[in-house]
């Protein structure tokens, strides 16, 4: 909640313990704060374009025995975004692969960075109209270049 909701009772609760106007300052700005950080994060994901939202915690290692839990969670810390590194998940359908994309994704939009979720037949379609209307350097800039981490899910 804002400090717009939260006012009242960050007031009523410092008068009852006699805070100083320092710390209650501080308290209504960390308030304030936390919620213009949970309302990116949410933006993030939404202007991501995520079919649903999936987390690595919520994978069925078990059902897909083949996916090495340790070197998701690996992934899950985003340093391969750091590093500028790609990943690439690869497997017969049915495995997961979305499921984990999608979740690096959403972590990723959950630490503020800006990501696009994508097909790669949408992806065609966008750069083959942004080619025809001789517009495909904007295209790649708003469509690709934006993001920092671009997932392009269905390739194969």
């Amino acid at each position: 909640m804002s400090l717009a909701d939260q006012y009242s009772a960050l007031a009523q609760s410092a008068s009852s313990q006699e805070a100083s106007y320092p710390d209650f300052l501080e308290q209504a700005l960390g308030t304030e704060v936390a919620a213009r950080q949970a309302r990116s994060r949410s933006t993030l994901a939404r202007l991501a374009g995520f079919p649903a939202i999936k987390t690595v915690d919520s994978f069925d290692f078990e059902f897909a025995a083949g996916v090495p839990k340790s070197q998701m969670l690996e992934l899950a810390s985003l340093t391969f975004i750091e590093r500028n590194e790609n990943v690439v998940l690869l497997g017969p359908s049915g495995v997961g692969k979305t499921h984990l994309a999608i979740a690096l994704g959403y972590a990723a939009t959950q630490a503020g960075i800006k990501t696009r979720f994508i097909t790669a037949a949408d992806l065609l379609l966008a750069m083959t109209t942004a080619l025809r209307q001789n517009q495909l350097a904007q295209a790649l800039k708003r469509g690709i270049l934006a993001y920092r981490l671009l997932i392009i899910d269905e390739i194969g």
